[in-house]
């Protein structure tokens, strides 16, 4: 009885510890200032229609949830930090489009069976820690014959080799966590999706990030905005050497993977877009 009880609590530990770090910083930021196109592209590959009943799922301020509402269909907005919704709302109004948003954990989502025609996420669900308890969640919500659009980063684009270039200087992940990038593999994808999805396709594809003047702005920007490199340099904050070396690294990454000219940076941040149908 005590080991079925620990593993509830440790799941919400984590799940707080989670909800805690993506409401660092400026997520909504990071969304529409660096990476604003990725959910429209979602929406569009996924065809997303009037009459529509979708989930965003980690849908975080509404990066795909908005412009999915903004085609004709009805939206659910998903995600386990709430804190991203007021951020979410504004940029709904803006769009002149309604978004229900709801407090959502991803790997138990409160929705029954077959609830959505299209289930999305965008950047989103790759974080959730358990990648397989996740991936039956997407499809359980989803009506048979219903689509799972999904877009994640490569474990080889930018971002993958951000999360890898974190990693020695982050804690240990809790027992059981797999790392988010490897939602970016197609192999991993359709495993972890298995018989309940078919016609699968799967594109890799980049957006161009030329936000940043120089590699060191961008490794300032991650350092004030975005969640998980918050978290990590929190982590490290007692130490100015690793601190100093997590510094080097970062822009050193970005510079190695700039394109652009002697006076602005120019990044191409790689990503896998896939789409599926729930099996009937």
């Amino acid at each position: 009885m005590t080991e079925q009880l620990e593993a509830p609590v440790a799941d919400r530990a984590l799940k707080a510890k989670h909800r805690a770090m993506w409401a660092l910083g400026d997520y909504p930021a990071v969304a529409t200032e660096i990476i604003p196109d990725l959910g429209e592209a979602l929406v569009r590959a996924s065809g997303v229609g009037p009459g529509h009943r979708v989930l965003d799922v980690a849908a975080g301020s509404g990066n795909a949830a908005i412009p999915a509402a903004a085609t004709g269909a009805s939206v659910v907005a998903g995600d386990l930090t709430p804190e991203l919704f007021e951020a979410g709302r504004v940029l709904a109004a803006r769009r002149g489009v309604e978004v229900d948003w709801q407090e959502a954990d991803a790997e138990h989502l409160p929705y029954t069976n077959g609830e959505f025609d299209v289930v999305l996420s965008c950047v989103g669900v790759m974080f959730a820690p358990h990648h397989e308890d996740a991936a039956r969640e997407l499809t359980r919500v989803c009506r048979p014959g219903g689509t799972i659009g999904l877009l994640s980063w490569t474990p080889e684009g930018f971002i993958g080799e951000m999360f890898a270039t974190m990693k020695p200087y982050a804690p240990p992940p809790p027992p059981g966590a797999q790392p988010p990038p490897l939602w970016g593999s197609e192999a991993h994808v359709r495993d972890l999706l298995g018989d309940r999805v078919t016609e699968v396709v799967a594109r890799r594809r980049t957006v161009r990030v030329d936000h940043f003047a120089r590699p060191e702005d961008f490794r300032d920007y991650f350092k004030a905005n975005y969640g998980p490199t918050i978290a990590v340099y929190r982590a490290i904050a007692e130490g100015p050497d690793r601190v100093a070396a997590l510094d080097r690294d970062l822009a050193e990454l970005a510079r190695r993977h700039d394109v652009g000219g002697p006076d602005h940076t120019v990044m191409e941040w790689e990503y896998l877009l896939l789409t599926g149908h729930r099996r009937g």
